[in-house]
């Protein structure tokens, strides 16, 4: 079969998160028609989890092809990027203030980013409640989604925009996901100023990270006047249950943590004590470095579907940058198969080198120097 122009082509984005949303706007931007596929049963199915910065080299490239940077800055908190440093027992060893002007990395909350993108596309652009089984078909197409409520499309391409578990990566590579040892359990508090003020006066306006070498917290305010911590540990993936525990058991998770977290300071063990509600557990896994495909003129993929790494600044960012190079790719390519090719020449080799420097970054997370976080984008669970 021959490739078809991108403008006459049916393309499908599998994944409403920043990314898949972020290429379906500005393709939509450009008059090349674009339908998402999500198996949330709507927006508002889950949270979307915390907040996360967008950087000035990536993240706000892609905002500023869909036409929404402006927009982003509305919602974002330039104060959310001061940072925190502190050790064990409580003492700031380091404290970043950011320049009143400063909008490198500005924070959003990641559902505020999310409503952004959803708002600005055409109504009926994100099909809600199909989840993708398999894709069948050859790969010079037309491909077929099949759905787990038994329904099927055809399309001519087919982008991968689903995050850590991607049902569509395994179209174009047998790569999976694999744990890095490391694991973020994370708690909440609301209402901080009032229910925390402690906590919020340790945390400032943007986040605050400590480690011992073993294990680590890291806390970052979200909009609303809620705080998100995460608990970070060099443990099993399957460390909750191998204890005896459920992650539903709060009180036994934080009587086995505060046993952990012991030689603390009391105020920072309070980020383990006093948050509102059960933990969420989070292990962190990673694609083999490098994670690279032979190009398919009908199935390519994009953020972590494509390159998971660990939580150190980049997982968003990247994706948001990889949706815009597919796009604009497309834009301006006569072939979807020349645009796919276009796109991946310049996203494989630039994720391949990120990926390469944070081989085995999970670890810095525990690191007493600490690492630049991402704050929680979600990105080892989905998009």
């Amino acid at each position: 079969m021959n490739s078809p122009e991108p403008a006459q082509a049916r393309i499908s984005v599998i994944g409403a998160g920043p990314g898949g949303l972020t290429c379906a706007r500005i393709l939509q931007q450009h008059g090349i028609a674009v339908t998402v596929y999500d198996r949330d049963r709507g927006p508002d199915a889950r949270n979307q989890g915390g907040t996360l910065d967008l950087h000035a080299d990536n993240g706000q490239i892609a905002l500023r092809e869909a036409g929404l940077l402006d927009e982003f800055f509305e919602l974002a908190r330039p104060e959310g990027q001061e940072m925190r440093r502190m050790d064990p027992g409580g003492t700031i060893t380091s404290h970043e203030v950011p320049a009143p002007d400063e909008l490198f990395k500005p924070e959003i909350d990641r559902g505020q980013l999310r409503n952004l993108l959803l708002d600005s596309l055409q109504p009926a652009t994100v099909r809600w409640g199909r989840a993708v089984d398999t894709i069948s078909g050859p790969d010079d197409g037309p491909r077929q989604l099949h759905f787990t409520d038994g329904t099927a499309v055809q399309t001519d391409l087919v982008i991968g925009a689903d995050g850590a578990s991607s049902r569509v990566r395994p179209a174009v590579s047998p790569a999976v996901p694999e744990y890095t040892g490391v694991s973020f359990l994370e708690a909440w508090f609301s209402d901080v100023e009032n229910r925390h003020p402690d906590l919020a006066e340790l945390v400032g306006r943007g986040s605050a990270h400590t480690a011992d070498g073993e294990r680590g917290l890291f806390a970052q305010r979200n909009s609303g006047n809620h705080i998100r911590v995460y608990i970070i540990q060099r443990v099993p993936v399957d460390w909750i249950s191998t204890s005896g525990l459920t992650v539903e058991d709060t009180d036994g998770i934080r009587a086995l943590l505060l046993g952990e977290y012991a030689h603390w300071s009391p105020r920072l063990r309070r980020m383990i004590t006093d948050n509102d509600g059960p933990y969420v557990d989070r292990p962190i896994f990673a694609l083999p470095v490098p994670h690279t495909w032979e190009p398919n003129p009908t199935v390519t993929l994009l953020g972590d579907a494509a390159h998971l790494m660990p939580p150190l600044g980049v997982g968003v960012n990247l994706a948001m940058l990889d949706a815009s190079e597919l796009a604009l790719a497309l834009v301006n390519a006569t072939t979807v198969a020349d645009a796919v090719r276009t796109y991946e020449k310049t996203m494989l080799p630039r994720s391949t080198e990120t990926a390469k420097a944070l081989e085995g970054g999970a670890e810095h997370l525990l690191s007493t120097e600490g690492p630049d976080l991402d704050g929680n984008d979600d990105a080892h669970t989905r998009d």
